[in-house]
């Protein structure tokens, strides 16, 4: 059973302490340029190649995409399964008050006057509004933490930590979001999920023989 805070931070370090680095690295990349410097130097770098795997990697954040696995994991855990569903209901609440709080313009909008400078994937819905945060990378990096947390071998969440960031860099890729949107998306996921399994997975009932059940597991 979880002891607390420190359980929880324990389980999912291999994702946790290279994220603080990165992190503390994003802070100062933000600090030394600007948002325009950001923005324009990851759109300049584009390949054909990105063009066509971005798009699909973008998907892994997608809250169907979470929907899904924690119904097959439902199959085998219950438990597992429901801190998956509620961390990421927790944390899409989470951005989605901070995206109408703020209703920040995406980059379509907010380089209005330089979009002739841009690069678009083609055929590719670009969206306008509520940018930050970016939704994606807060379910990415959430689910995660949520994986990493629940997996017997920890290290895994080296990798994890890896398509999360993947999942933020697409959404910059593609234009939906700003450097700051996929920063704060991050701390956001992590955070929040953090708080949550701290808090959820200290209750009796969900430790509980039944709760660690599923559907194919009776």
């Amino acid at each position: 059973m979880n002891t607390g805070a420190k359980d929880v931070l324990h389980k999912i370090r291999y994702l946790f302490i290279p994220y603080i680095f990165i992190l503390c690295a994003c802070l100062i990349i933000k600090l030394l340029y600007t948002r325009h410097d950001i923005y324009f130097a990851i759109n300049g770098f584009h390949t054909v190649f990105l063009d066509s795997v971005e798009p699909y990697i973008t998907y892994i954040g997608d809250g169907v995409t979470i929907i899904i696995i924690s119904a097959i994991v439902a199959l085998c855990n219950y438990r597992a399964s429901f801190l998956l569903i509620t961390s990421y209901a927790l944390t899409a609440l989470t951005a989605q008050i901070l995206k109408y709080s703020f209703d920040m313009p995406r980059p379509k909008v907010y380089f209005a006057n330089e979009l002739d400078k841009i690069h678009f994937v083609k055929g590719l819905y670009i969206l306008s509004v509520h940018s930050f945060p970016s939704g994606h990378t807060v379910t990415a990096f959430s689910a995660g933490v949520v994986i990493t947390y629940l997996a017997r071998n920890k290290a895994w969440g080296v990798l994890l930590l890896f398509v999360a960031l993947m999942v933020a860099y697409s959404r910059m890729y593609l234009s939906q979001h700003f450097f700051e949107d996929v920063t704060v998306g991050s701390v956001v996921g992590v955070l929040v999920t953090f708080l949550w399994l701290s808090y959820i997975d200290r209750k009796q009932f969900i430790n509980s023989p039944r709760w660690n059940r599923g559907l194919l597991k009776k």
